[in-house]
Formats: structure tokens, sequence, C-alpha cells
């Protein structure tokens, strides 16, 4: 009996001189690479006026499909907005070619890279918080920090990931319509999102429904995309999609930034197993 709990409190001894090794050494190795592995991830999402050389550089993206090609053009991503746009459409019916660009006045927006770049600056600072210097002191308190630096990272990657589901009206009232010179015909609308690395440009082609149309009028919810027969109300009129192209081009950074996504978390998890294999042992203490 004796020797058991002898060996018993030996064997505890181990863990808990394991347990403050992890808590003193390796939390902060792995913040450290966490650390260096997100700075690369914020060094993708730059912004003008934020880094040395002053403006974001301008890139071209030349969009394309492997099944359509009625829409071609290039869009020029500076940081997280869009600086310059030229589209070409080809009318399926005619053959009539029309070309619409971005006014020089105007930039559009892409909330999904601002959000995502805000995500990343955010699970950054958490880790700031914690230097070297900083003692952890439970597991709990390592589980809290990862938790909410995993809880930054997945939201920075569903933003890139989940592109935002919008009806047509609400596509119809978007600003980026405006966007364009010339004007953009009364029956196009087009949207722009990000969907994982792919900077995306859909244009749906619109008619529409004579008052005395027998076509049972069931206005479409929402959908990132739009297939050919979806309806929408719009001012007095009952409009209906009757061709959709889809064009994408990829960008490689984002892709670079997903793949630094992936990484952290995995880390953080290994760190909280880790973690929670001594909570195991002791669940009576605060791990």
């Amino acid at each position: 009996m004796a020797t058991a709990m002898a060996a018993t409190a030996v064997e505890r001894a181990v863990l808990e001189e394991e347990f403050r090794w992890l808590l003193h050494d390796e939390v902060h190795a792995v913040l450290r690479q966490l650390q260096d592995i997100l700075k690369e991830a914020s060094l993708r999402f730059t912004l003008p006026g934020s880094g040395t050389e002053g403006l974001a550089k301008q890139e071209n993206f030349i969009l394309g499909s492997c099944s359509t090609d009625q829409v071609k053009g290039v869009l020029t991503l500076q940081g997280d907005a869009l600086s310059q746009a030229d589209v070409n459409l080809k009318m399926p019916r005619n053959n009539q070619l029309l070309h619409f660009a971005f006014r020089e006045d105007k930039q559009w927006k892409l909330q999904q890279i601002q959000d995502a770049r805000n995500h990343v600056s955010q699970a950054i600072y958490l880790l700031n918080n914690r230097d070297e210097s900083y003692q952890f002191r439970t597991g709990a308190e390592v589980l809290k920090l990862m938790d909410a630096v995993m809880l930054q990272l997945t939201r920075a990657r569903n933003r890139l990931t989940t592109p935002a589901t919008l009806t047509l009206p609400e596509i119809a009232a978007s600003g980026l319509t405006r966007m364009f010179a010339p004007a953009l015909p009364s029956d196009l609308l087009v949207n722009v999102y990000i969907n994982l690395n792919k900077l995306c440009l859909t244009v749906y082609q619109l008619h529409a429904l004579q008052p005395n149309s027998t076509k049972n009028f069931r206005p479409a919810g929402g959908s990132v995309l739009h297939s050919p027969g979806a309806m929408f109300e719009w001012g007095s009129q009952r409009l209906e999609v009757s061709h959709v192209h889809k064009v994408e081009s990829v960008i490689p950074w984002l892709n670079d930034a997903l793949v630094f996504f992936t990484v952290s978390l995995q880390l953080c998890q290994q760190l909280k197993d880790k973690i929670s294999v001594f909570s195991s042992y002791w669940s009576y203490r605060p791990f």
C-alpha cells in the first residue's frame, strides 16, 4: 500500500513538473509561432498608408470562366478596395458587345477583406498582450486565450469562405450599380464578392414580366448566386433573371492567408489538447 502511494506521489510530482514546463515554456513557444504566422498573414492584407511604401500596390486580375465567354474583364485590386474595373459583356441574343468600367473617382470597398484583416489584427493583439514576461498560472488561463484567438481566426476565415447571401433587390440597391460609366443598363445587375481565394464577378441579365403574365410570381430569397428564373420586384416592376454570367480570378495572397489561418487554428487546438490531458489527471484543479 505504502509503495503504491509512493509511486502515485512520484507520478504526480512528475506530472506537476511537466505541467509547469508546459505553462512556462511550451505555451510561450507556441505563442511565438502564432505571432510569426499571423504577422505573415497580416502582411497579405496590405492597406494604403499602412506600410513603409505608402500606397498599397495595384494588382490586376483577369476574369474568366471555363463555362462561358460572354463576360470578360479585368478588376484592379488595391488593398481591400477595387480601384478599377473594365468589363465586356456579349449579349446572348444579338451578340451586341457592351463595355462598362468604374468611374475614375470611385472605388469599391471589399468588406470581406477588410473584416478578415480586422479579425487577424485582433488575434495578434490578444497574443501580444501575453509576452514572454507573462506567467500563466493555470491551464484555464491558456484555454481562455486560445479560445479567444481561435474565435477571431475562425471569423477571419469565415468572412472569406462565406460570401453574403443577398436578395436581388439588395443587389439592385447596392452602390456598386452606380460605380460604372457609362451607367449600367436597367436590365443588368452586377455583384462582386470574395469566395475562398477567388475574386468573383456576377452579371445578371433581366427581363420585365408583363402584367398579364401567366407565370406564378414568387420573389427569390437571399443567395450568393441566383439562377435564371429567379424573380423579384423593383420599384413598380416585376423582373426575372434571364441569364447569369459568373467569372472569377484567383488571388494568390488570399490563398496564403487561408493556409495561415488553418495552421494557426491547428496550433491553438494542439495546445488546448495538451492542457486537457493534464486536466484529466486533476479534475479537481482549475485547468
